[in-house]
């Protein structure tokens, strides 16, 4: 297989018709706003802002605020990444040294929500997830098709897929992700090279899933698998699945995937078969992946606070996702388009 990301080699999670329509039509279209894993104390020698920007990277907004304020990028804290292309919300940290220079800070499309304190600095991946409000423009009348669409999604859970942000434009990330991994490449950034192999992680992550999807597995356990609960995030060794797969249908656990690496064991018996069949699809082997450290990852996710909403040429979509999952995949479900491939948008859902 290419390895170049292509939305109509994943396979569905429903086969309801698709509504069609644009996204990103102007900024205000697309909202993400970035919900905290925990509440700041308000005090501490970290000073946290809430920004609203548009038409800026996460990276530019911390490029601009420590070329500004003079803060080292070290000393600079982000939960996540979020798209220019949309009005995002999210949290930023610095030392709370800083904090009577704020007013020096100035950048044309972002503004400063609200300040607090906390006494660390601000993680990747210190957040709960996100809440999106998407509008669908160009798909008049299709508000009850992508309502009925939206019901079985929250229902039966959302393909957990990277989305075409974690592959870069024109979706060609893997492949220069493949160069690096073999010691090919001339990339030299070590933040770019690790960026550039986890799309080669990814790609083979949504194959594996795309595999679960093919041969109805998605709610659905293997043996091998390792699965994981909704609730505790425990994750165990499925050695009996015709017991454990009715948890999965409740939607009490999901299956997991692997994202290679020397510190992640590849998944044994029936899940494992699967799982290297997704490698082989690609000519890969796991120990290509012995520079990366791995991980895993849920195959399934679950919607909250789902809601359609008509409007005159389409409809409105809001939803909240859990951190690492991507609006993309839910909009995919909706209107059954390659949404964003051309954009090539960053990280909306880390």
């Amino acid at each position: 297989m290419s390895l170049v990301f292509d939305w109509t080699a994943l396979a569905t999670r429903t086969e309801t018709p698709g509504t069609g329509g644009r996204l990103r039509t102007v900024p205000e279209d697309f909202r993400v706003e970035e919900l905290p894993a925990y509440p700041f104390s308000g005090e501490g020698e970290h000073l946290y802002l809430r920004l609203e920007k548009t038409g800026h990277t996460t990276a530019h907004v911390l490029h601009e605020l420590s070329a500004q304020l003079g803060v080292r990028d070290r000393d600079l804290g982000v939960a996540g990444l979020k798209d220019r292309h949309a009005v995002t919300t999210q949290w930023l940290s610095l030392p709370a040294r800083y904090e009577s220079q704020l007013g020096r800070f100035a950048l044309g499309g972002v503004r400063v929500l609200e300040v607090t304190r906390h006494g660390n600095k601000l993680g990747l991946g210190h957040l709960r997830g996100n809440r999106f409000v998407v509008r669908v423009r160009g798909a008049p009348g299709t508000a009850g098709t992508a309502a009925a669409t939206l019901a079985l999604l929250t229902a039966g859970g959302v393909p957990n897929y990277f989305g075409p942000q974690r592959f870069g434009l024109q979706g060609l990330n893997a492949e220069e992700g493949l160069r690096v991994l073999r010691g090919e490449s001339r990339v030299r950034d070590p933040r770019v090279r690790r960026f550039l192999t986890t799309s080669v992680q990814s790609l083979v992550f949504n194959r594996f899933l795309s595999l679960r999807l093919e041969r109805d597995l998605f709610d659905r356990l293997l043996a091998g698998d390792m699965a994981k609960k909704h609730d505790t995030g425990g994750v165990f060794l499925v050695e009996d699945a015709a017991a454990e797969s009715p948890r999965a249908q409740r939607g009490e656990v999901s299956a997991t995937g692997t994202l290679f690496g020397r510190k992640v064991r590849p998944l044994t018996l029936d899940a494992g078969a699967l799982e290297a069949e997704a490698l082989a699809a690609f000519g890969l082997t796991p120990e290509v992946f012995a520079s990366r450290r791995g991980d895993r990852r849920l195959t399934r996710v679950f919607l909250e606070e789902a809601e359609v909403r008509p409007a005159e040429d389409g409809y409105t979509v809001a939803f909240t996702l859990p951190k690492g999952s991507f609006a993309t995949s839910v909009l995919r479900e909706l209107t059954k388009t390659a949404v964003d491939t051309l954009d090539g948008p960053e990280e909306e859902g880390a």
